[in-house]
């Protein structure tokens, strides 16, 4: 469906998105220029804001749900043009008014999500399953911090991993902590950056009301998704927590020295920065600082790091849930850049992240050169 003339439905969900912003833009093609799909394939993100201002917006065009929201091109703007909020305007018009062409792979996540709050499909029974065999206790009133996993964390094997070792660093610790179970659901950031606004808002009260039954104050992390949409959009809702990466937290307990790191980890280790922490939060020193922290480790930077990380191409927005073509994976770009420093460990502190250079790592046949582990795994190594 291609925009000829104002829709006043359209139109308004675009301004109430904040689509507006579009006219700010005066056609320098920096964000073009500075896109990482265009490393790989062509992806006009200047034309896409000129349609917008001129009203002549293709929504059936396959480049709607193109962009990663890695940040990049609003680093970058001259004006600070928010070209997300454009995107998300665009996605929300294709989903709520049927302007355009769902991806199958993103619509099937999203059905999963609005039937079992979860993307993967599974039971939300299932959800506390990853706590089995573990030393850690169900949330309750005057308990300091609830931890939250994403979805990929309590449902996903291998992910698994990363929140039984937060739980068994937390410990050692000495924090005080809970986790609560089923009645979670996902928290929905991907969701509302793809387009599904009242499928979010369905997520995020009911998350919202499970919080403050159980009186929690404060969140604990893994996802700098969960992070963001916690931190940043939940207050929307009357949502106010305090939320903090467990990374962050890390960094807190060695200072105070309540994590003793006794074991040498003899690694070379890159650390990937991810989209959703790095660039829209700032957040580059504290997982660094815990990588540093940990004896034996050497630390290498890739070419390309801090506010100049290359995007894995998960990001948030849906991107993990959609089919990329061989050849346009911009996680095969990253890995030759993580492989180029010498390192054997490639650091993550993003599940999304996590998920993509897995993939890749198993796909260009590079298990034998490099293994891909968030900075939990690396620490729980240390103690």
């Amino acid at each position: 469906m291609q925009v000829t003339a104002p829709d006043k439905e359209i139109m308004d969900i675009i301004k109430e998105e904040g689509g507006e912003i579009a006219e700010l833009c005066y056609q320098c093609g920096t964000c073009t220029a500075v896109c990482p799909w265009n490393r790989v394939r062509s992806f006009p993100v200047r034309e896409l804001m000129h349609r917008a201002q001129l009203g002549l917006i293709d929504f059936e065009n396959d480049d709607m749900f193109r962009c990663l929201f890695c940040e990049t091109c609003i680093a970058r703007c001259p004006r600070k043009v928010k070209i997300l909020e454009v995107m998300r305007a665009f996605r929300r018009v294709i989903v709520e008014v049927g302007a355009g062409k769902i991806p199958d792979s993103l619509r099937l996540a999203t059905k999963n999500i609005s039937a079992v709050s979860n993307p993967l499909g599974e039971p939300p029974e299932k959800r506390p399953d990853w706590t089995k065999d573990l030393d850690v206790k169900t949330f309750t009133k005057g308990t300091e911090f609830l931890y939250y996993p994403c979805c990929y964390q309590c449902y996903d094997p291998i992910h698994q991993k990363v929140a039984q070792d937060t739980v068994n660093i937390l410990n050692k610790a000495g924090v005080e902590f809970g986790v609560l179970g089923a009645e979670l659901s996902c928290c929905g950031e991907s969701v509302r950056k793809s387009g599904n606004e009242s499928l979010w808002r369905s997520l995020a009260q009911k998350n919202i009301e499970v919080f403050k039954g159980a009186s929690v104050k404060k969140i604990l992390v893994s996802s700098p998704h969960c992070y963001t949409t916690f931190k940043e959009e939940y207050p929307e809702l009357g949502g106010d927590f305090e939320v903090v990466h467990v990374v962050q937290y890390y960094v807190e307990l060695i200072k105070n020295g309540r994590l003793k790191l006794n074991k040498e980890v003899n690694k070379k280790v890159t650390y990937h920065d991810p989209c959703c922490w790095g660039r829209h939060w700032g957040a580059y020193d504290e997982p660094r600082q815990v990588l540093q922290n940990i004896p034996g480790i050497e630390l290498a930077e890739m070419r390309e790091n801090r506010e100049n990380a290359l995007c894995c191409g998960g990001s948030c927005a849906g991107r993990v849930w959609i089919e990329t073509k061989k050849g346009e994976r911009l996680s095969d770009l990253r890995l030759d850049q993580a492989i180029e420093t010498g390192a054997s460990v490639l650091a993550v502190s993003c599940p999304y992240c996590k998920l993509n250079f897995d993939d890749t790592v198993l796909t260009l046949g590079k298990d034998e050169v490099i293994q891909v582990k968030d900075v939990s795994e690396l620490l729980q190594e240390a103690l």
